[in-house]
């Protein structure tokens, strides 16, 4: 009897001793630094649904406090464009910013926010989320230390702001335009004089004729801004941008000292906030688009037929050219367009018969 009660009694002393680890994780705390590559206030790129700081808040909120993520907009911290060096070196955890701000860096991830006549919101996200896409990210940046998530979707940007009507491919030549990205070599490559400028210099450059035409985001941004007080035309194609992805970026060595369920925690609040900043654009967009048209008489039409078919050629050249520079570009370029090509046929079954049905006017 006494020997089987010592023997019980030491199964659950190393019972508890194996647990006790697991248990001292489970009640362990953190507290993170996130930068922003936007300022103070912006919507969607810092403040609202689905933004960088509503994630803060859900990650402390599903953690019931354990991981508490302070948030700094550019320019509080480190200037705008500095949360990649940041976030490697260990300055801060992590930073919210467009992952082709790197492309100098990584030339690849650039296919992490956008690519011009690629994929649209849906598209992208099953990419990532269901078709490889996180995994190729995790390993363009396992060998820099960081590790990354969506965590936001403009959805389709606009072509742009335009100071006179565009008619031919002709019209591109030796016109200034704001257009970052790889929209900006395919626009090069026609003539144009591309400018990279901040949110803030789009509207005095263009209102002076500083710039001829200036691309930003949607609607509802593009309204905030006043651009709509400095050029009339508005142009609808979204050849450029047919999405663009907010990136979630994580300093390797500090995700790995997460336990499983505060990485979980991450995760999904990412996800939450990438289809919540989705819904917000769509539904702030459609509303801003109604008065821009409606009040401000802004003229609002596609592109050409000829151009955005020109653009198209021009544009599978440039990908072309930069996947055979370099050898990462070309695996995710290869993997992208593999994916797109099953997506795009069941779109071309599904989404494209559908959409002019349900939102006949």
């Amino acid at each position: 009897m006494q020997r089987r009660q010592f023997l019980s009694g030491a199964a659950i002393a190393a019972s508890a001793s194996l647990a006790a680890p697991a248990v001292a994780r489970a009640q362990e705390s953190f507290s993170w630094k996130m930068t922003n590559a936007y300022g103070p206030g912006s919507p969607f790129y810092v403040e609202g649904p689905g933004s960088p700081t509503d994630f803060c808040k859900k990650v402390e909120a599903m953690s019931d406090g354990r991981l508490k993520i302070q948030h700094f907009a550019a320019g509080e911290l480190i200037p705008a464009l500095q949360g990649f060096d940041a976030v490697q070196g260990g300055m801060v955890e992590m930073n919210a910013a467009n992952a082709y701000y790197w492309a100098g860096k990584i030339p690849a991830a650039q296919y992490f926010t956008t690519v011009p006549f690629g994929m649209d919101v849906k598209g992208t996200n099953a990419w990532l989320y269901n078709g490889g896409g996180i995994d190729l990210w995790h390993e363009l940046y396992e060998p820099l230390g960081m590790v990354a998530f969506p965590m936001g979707n403009t959805g389709v940007q606009m072509t742009g702001w335009f100071r006179k009507e565009i008619n031919s491919v002709e019209d591109f030549n030796g016109l200034k335009m704001r257009i970052p990205g790889l929209a900006g070599k395919v626009y090069a490559k026609l003539g144009v004089n591309v400018q990279l400028l901040p949110g803030g210099e789009i509207f005095p450059a263009l209102e002076r004729g500083v710039i001829d035409a200036a691309e930003f985001v949607g609607p509802y941004q593009d309204r905030r801004l006043g651009l709509q007080k400095a050029a009339k035309y508005y142009y609808t194609t979204g050849w450029h941008e047919p999405n663009n992805v907010t990136e979630l970026l994580i300093n390797k060595a500090a995700w790995e000292t997460l336990p499983a369920d505060l990485q979980a925690i991450v995760k999904t609040a990412a996800m939450a906030c990438n289809v919540e900043s989705n819904a917000w654009c769509d539904a702030t967009n459609a509303e801003a688009m109604d008065d821009l048209v409606k009040n401000f008489g802004v003229i609002a039409k596609p592109l050409p037929d000829e151009v955005v078919e020109k653009l198209r050629e021009v544009t599978t050249a440039t990908l072309q050219e930069g996947a055979d520079a370099d050898p990462k570009t070309k695996k995710v370029h290869e993997a992208y367009f593999a994916f797109k090509k099953q997506y795009g046929d069941w779109a071309g079954v599904s989404a494209e018969p559908l959409l002019p049905v349900l939102y006949k006017s």
